[in-house]
């Protein structure tokens, strides 16, 4: 299959794109848009990784899958496009931003200015059913992110990984501590905002770590 991504990930997994479970999965998602009405739209599945090219990536943000109601999910965890109402967990995120480095929250919970700096807005799962959370776990989407978290960590220095509530946490177990800063905290969501992501100031934590590898802070 012809994956369209960027040339930079499509290198990096090509041994991916070619294993079988990666043909079931493909076969599985394309009869789902043929028969469901599923999220994202088709063309912004690798919306994350055309946006952050795999030579740009200084951050990564693990979310669980998509936002399942219309018009929200574009291809980056947490973000949604302009003109949605935003989510309460990116809320709490902005809430947290301001509260850490002084930043008011923006009017659009559109990140791809995040993106665009070298933020890979990552999803576990790349596609869900309408109105139907975690429909499309299991598929196969969690071994090919598995497989780009791997790559990440072992082919790159510095990066920092920013690992929300304990699906992202387990998920990132296998990620060399000692060649990026790996940050933990509750997830944003309202129902543990209060049990230590407010507060945990990972931004500015972010943003000293990459000026100390002489690399450019994000301006979240």
């Amino acid at each position: 299959m012809d994956v369209q991504i960027h040339n930079s990930w499509k290198k990096v997994l090509a041994d991916e794109f070619t294993a079988d479970y990666f043909t079931d999965l493909t076969k599985q998602v394309r009869a789902e848009y043929l028969s469901q009405t599923v999220f994202p739209p088709p063309k912004l599945v690798f919306n994350a990784f055309n946006r952050c090219h795999f030579d740009a990536v200084k951050v990564v943000i693990l979310g669980q899958d998509p936002y399942h109601g219309r018009g929200q999910a574009h291809g980056l965890s947490f973000s949604v496009q302009d003109g949605v109402r935003i989510p309460p967990s990116l809320q709490n995120i902005y809430k947290e931003i301001q509260s850490d480095i002084g930043t008011k929250p923006p009017r659009s919970g559109n990140l791809e200015r995040w993106a665009d700096q070298g933020v890979l807005l990552l999803n576990s799962t790349l596609t869900v059913r309408k109105a139907n959370a975690g429909s499309h776990q299991g598929l196969g989407w969690e071994q090919f992110t598995n497989a780009v978290i791997q790559k990440l960590s072992d082919e790159k220095e510095h990066i920092v990984f920013m690992l929300w509530g304990k699906f992202a946490q387990e998920k990132g177990k296998n990620i060399d501590y000692t060649k990026h800063l790996v940050l933990q905290a509750p997830h944003p969501s309202p129902f543990a905002a209060h049990t230590g992501f407010f507060g945990c100031r990972h931004f500015s934590k972010a943003n000293r770590y990459l000026e100390k590898y002489n690399q450019a802070p994000i301006v979240w």
